[in-house]
């Protein structure tokens, strides 16, 4: 009843699970991930035991192999599960149970595990690995997972429909002012259109949750504050950081006001042309 993709980034950093379903809140139950240690997705007749399991298993230094033997071993229903796992090192490992309805199955290559059941056919696995080894390896993984997934649904997906979607990335001191490892944490929970949602939500959260990247960093000039405060206070505001607090841009500019995200500036700019 899902599809997904569990993957590590390229330069070995990040971490993360996309996910699909005719199921409410998918990202509820499949994807779990912790920076450093490694992605797991559990589908299915999901047991979401094997999510704190199978990361214990890899913290310890279990390679996804080894981590699925376990969990397999373990669990008296493993014919009923399907279960995709990627390890520190990038190491992949997948499993569908015979029980599983069809169409069921999954791919695994270096540094990814692509698992799916009652899907339209083995062409959304397929679409789903083209995708992921067509993606530039240097783009951010959320987009590389994203891509993927997008693939898989328009490859037919869960054969029974569209209801909900979930993107996690983990990558360390990577969440909301670096004090967390959780770069990506998105779910579209009940939608008629749940991954194009999925890809808006990641674009949001690119804006406001992401720290600003040197090459889009702009000085900000005696002649561009000027500017700024001019169109701040057009808005109801006493400067800069104040309207940056409200509209919630504080990753996006300097504590200090010396520098803006060249997106915020231009955000900023715009309301001028909107009034």
């Amino acid at each position: 009843m899902t599809f997904s993709i569990v993957a590590r980034s390229a330069d070995g950093e990040s971490w993360g699970v996309a996910v699909a379903s005719k199921f409410l809140a998918v990202g509820n139950a499949v994807p779990a991930a912790v920076a450093g240690i490694g992605a797991i997705a559990t589908q299915a007749n999901a047991n979401v035991a094997y999510k704190g399991l199978a990361l214990a298993h890899l913290d310890e230094g279990a390679t996804a192999p080894v981590a699925l033997q376990r969990l397999l071993e373990e669990d008296p229903d493993r014919d009923h599960r399907q279960v995709g796992i990627v390890d520190v090192d990038g190491g992949a490992a997948s499993h569908t149970g015979p029980a599983c309805f069809d169409w069921a199955g999954g791919l695994v290559g270096t540094g990814y595990a692509i698992q799916g059941n009652i899907l339209a056919g083995r062409e959304v696995v397929e679409a789903m690995e083209a995708a992921w080894l067509g993606s530039a390896p240097d783009l951010p993984l959320a987009d590389r997972l994203l891509a993927a997934l997008t693939a898989g649904d328009e490859a037919g997906g869960d054969r029974r429909g569209r209801q909900s979607a979930a993107l996690l990335v983990v990558r360390e001191e990577a969440g909301y002012g670096g004090h967390d490892d959780v770069a990506v944490d998105l779910r579209v929970d009940d939608h008629t259109a749940p991954i194009p949602e999925l890809a808006r939500l990641l674009e949001l959260n690119d804006l406001f949750l992401t720290a600003t990247r040197d090459e889009d960093k702009i000085d900000v000039t005696p002649e561009l504050d000027a500017e700024i405060s001019d169109l701040v206070q057009a808005l109801g505001h006493d400067d800069l950081l104040e309207w940056v607090g409200t509209e919630n841009y504080e990753m996006r500019v300097a504590p200090s006001g010396s520098w803006i995200d060249r997106r915020v500036l231009a955000i900023l700019r715009a309301t001028k042309e909107s009034t």
